[in-house]
């Protein structure tokens, strides 16, 4: 399975009578993708905007963030089982248009009262600390904002705002067919020397069995009771994972992020070279009992034992009791003499001094740390707000105090900025040692 990565950067975003994409610029014709959007009646309302690195607007009520992509040759399309039939994807040629994405926010008061499925009103500063803390603040963005007709379901909810993230992210990419790109990246599996480690990476998959649709899909199915599976990494690049859509927290990567895995791409760029990368384990992680975690534990560390693993990435997703089923992943691996690399956040408090990880297992001996979930910051006002929301919850609770989304906030942690977790190293962060 070979596929051909195509990029054309984008340095701007401007207005349009037509939607088109010329040397750097994208130009949008913003009635024509409205009036798309608005072909479906759930959505009262929608209107676009744009944001470029520096300005001083904070965007609230982020649901998602799409890379746009669209495939020019290959099986299937991007994000299979959402935009189109299940076929499987990962080979022949895709474009990305890269330097940007679509922002999608929605005015939308979730049924779920309690645990990770509450509503998050998800915010993003394009300038200062708060833009410091998300590598979103980085790209140009065409938001696409949603008002949603009241007294939806949340698996309703998911659905609609999906797909005109989805839908419009793939018009924007198709404005590149038939253009030559900046470049082109070739992703293949195979041809490494037999001295080469053979590394997998198992990617933790968060799910919640109390809800219609939490955590991690893989071709539009959410991940839930299954087993590892193998997957092959290509699939990644052509949107064959996606995301809770109703709700966006800072620790749960998004759209963008699986689209950008970049222990995928570093994993692929050492492979034939210093390791052979032989493909992706994914587990299904936060089971309800010690004895689901166990069993889910063992099971993928036979497997890679199985493929013939040397050595792994553990990675993952989500935050409390998924960690004890990361940990134990681990432990199990290390048992069947497959030397891991676990990488995760830390919490640490306020002053990054409490103990950083929940759960710990003597085998878990090399650990790369991708920064603190926990640290304070502090927002200064905005001169411009764009999204639903003109107050927002810093406390994700009912009932919980509103504040003014345009005046300075206090957050206690980086949950409520997207992209304000790095779970899997998108970011350089370096430490001092005192």
């Amino acid at each position: 399975m070979v596929l051909e990565m195509a990029e054309f950067p984008v340095t701007a975003i401007q207005p349009g009578t037509k939607t088109v994409y010329e040397s750097g610029t994208l130009r949008v014709d913003r009635q024509e993708i409205v009036d798309s959007i608005l072909q479906e009646t759930r959505v009262e309302a929608a209107w676009l905007e744009t944001v470029a690195p520096g300005e001083h607007v904070r965007i609230t009520g982020i649901r998602d963030v799409v890379e746009p992509r669209v495939k020019v040759s290959g099986a299937g399309q991007v994000f299979p089982g959402v935009l189109g039939a299940v076929e499987p994807v990962g080979e022949g040629r895709t474009h990305r248009l890269s330097g940007m994405a679509v922002f999608v926010t929605a005015e939308y008061e979730g049924t779920v009262r309690a645990g990770l499925a509450v509503q998050r009103h998800a915010i993003l500063d394009m300038w200062g600390v708060g833009a410091e803390a998300s590598r979103y603040s980085r790209l140009h963005g065409l938001v696409v904002n949603l008002r949603l007709a009241k007294g939806l379901s949340e698996l309703q909810a998911h659905t609609i705002i999906q797909r005109a993230a989805y839908e419009t992210a793939k018009k924007l990419a198709e404005t590149t067919v038939g253009q030559e790109p900046r470049q082109v990246e070739t992703f293949a599996l195979g041809g490494a020397g037999s001295a080469l480690p053979k590394v997998f990476l198992i990617q933790g998959c968060l799910t919640d069995s109390h809800n219609p649709h939490t955590g991690v899909s893989y071709y539009n199915l959410p991940i839930r009771d299954s087993l590892a599976t193998l997957i092959h990494p290509n699939e990644f690049f052509d949107g064959a994972f996606s995301v809770n859509a109703t709700r966006c927290i800072g620790y749960f990567p998004i759209t963008w992020d699986w689209q950008n895995h970049p222990l995928v791409l570093g994993l692929y760029r050492e492979h034939r070279k210093r390791l052979n990368f032989a493909g992706v384990i994914l587990e299904r992680i936060r089971y309800e009992t010690f004895h689901g975690k166990e069993v889910v534990a063992q099971h993928t560390a036979r497997l890679a034992s199985q493929l013939g693993a040397d050595a792994a990435l553990v990675a993952w997703v989500g935050s409390g009791n998924a960690f004890v089923d990361v940990m134990l992943t681990v432990r199990a691996c290390e048992r069947q003499n497959i030397k891991t690399v676990l990488v995760t956040y830390e919490y640490g408090g306020k002053d990054g001094i409490d103990s950083p990880l929940l759960f710990y297992v003597p085998e878990a001996n090399r650990v790369t740390s991708t920064g603190s979930r926990d640290r304070w910051i502090e927002l200064p006002p905005a001169e411009k707000l764009i999204g639903p929301y003109e107050e927002i919850q810093i406390l994700s609770y009912p009932g919980a105090p509103l504040a003014s989304a345009r005046g300075a906030l206090t957050l206690d942690a980086r949950d409520m900025i997207v992209g304000g977790v790095d779970n899997w190293g998108h970011e350089n962060w370096t430490c001092n040692a005192y």
